[in-house]
């Protein structure tokens, strides 16, 4: 039987699942434990004592210099977290309705709550995109619904997740740098959302780990799926492809980055010296342990391919730019 014939959840991971509740449950109080809860409210507006109109009019001035692929970047990160509801719904569908993973999935439901809010907060407040086309985005991507096909397997979702989360966090982390040459408030923004992503990718890799020790050749069959049909929240956002294409070439988020989170995670988890494993488990160890350098090849033919491109997007009232 392949892996794609299998339903899932399986009885045994179902099983491998409640073993990891008291781990989990660890992980939680660790997590919670490190966190310093923020307010968006207190990141983008003004600082108590202060003028409200003269703060946000200095924003706006200062907002003027952040470059067009860094608002674009900053939106589809906006939109990605918008997605927040179907996320959501995906782990409490993929993880059983105990305590522990309850309990986690209202944790980081209620932390990324706040990525989404601080984003279009300062958005708004920036008045550097056109609001209202920024709302019919946001309204289609969460009306089209996010559907990865995950058949239900719970290992695939916490190997999705490590990857995502890790990736999420380049991203957000690299807006703040470029906008927070600009702005110092974005800066703040992003960091604080970085620093949040940075400790979901830390939870969900712990995860996959403990996964691994419990279940490696179906956990191993589940990361190889999840790696080849990778692809990042938003597929469903009008204009994806263009604005990916604008991330990519202002060296934001892309290929490059994707390798680097593999490369991480396959020395993490210490894939090389899984041992022991079936032909199933063989298998997709063997596949992902050569996907870097499948990635290091896409990534190579991508850069040398790439030639200045315009951009027009109706986000930026219709206004064109040339990225590299």
């Amino acid at each position: 039987m392949t892996v794609a014939e299998l339903a899932y959840p399986l009885p045994q991971q179902l099983e491998v699942l409640a073993d990891m509740e008291p781990v989990v449950e660890e992980l939680i109080d660790a997590h919670e434990a490190k966190r310093r809860l923020w307010w968006p409210s207190d990141l983008v507006g003004p600082p108590e004592g202060t003028d409200p109109e003269r703060h946000f009019k200095e924003l706006r001035e200062r907002a003027r210099g952040v470059p067009d692929e860094v608002r674009i970047s900053l939106v589809m990160g906006l939109l990605t977290e918008e997605g927040l509801p179907h996320f959501h719904r995906l782990i409490a569908n993929h993880t059983p309705e105990t305590s522990a993973w309850v309990r986690w999935n209202n944790v980081w439901t209620a932390e990324e709550d706040r990525h989404g809010t601080v984003l279009h907060d300062y958005l708004w407040e920036a008045r550097i995109v056109h609001p209202r086309v920024l709302d019919e985005m946001q309204y289609q991507y969460v009306l089209l619904g996010f559907n990865p096909d995950w058949q239900s397997d719970p290992y695939q979702l916490f190997a999705y997740t490590s990857m995502q989360e890790r990736a999420t966090q380049f991203c957000h982390q690299n807006n703040g740098k470029r906008a927070g040459e600009t702005d110092p408030i974005i800066a703040r923004c992003m960091e604080r959302v970085g620093m949040e992503e940075a400790r979901h990718f830390h939870f969900y890799r712990q995860v996959f780990a403990e996964t691994l020790k419990r279940d490696p050749d179906r956990a191993l069959a589940s990361l190889w799926r999840a790696l080849k049909l990778f692809v990042m929240p938003g597929g469903n956002i009008p204009a994806f492809v263009e604005m990916t294409d604008v991330i990519r070439r202002a060296d934001l988020y892309g290929p490059r980055h994707f390798l680097k989170i593999v490369e991480e995670l396959i020395e993490y988890w210490d894939l090389p010296h899984v041992t022991g494993l079936m032909p199933l488990g063989q298998e997709a160890l063997e596949q992902v342990l050569s996907y870097p350098e499948r990635l290091t090849r896409i990534a190579d033919k991508l850069e040398m391919r790439t030639r200045p491109r315009s951009f027009t997007f109706a986000l930026l009232d219709g206004r064109t730019f040339t990225a590299g």
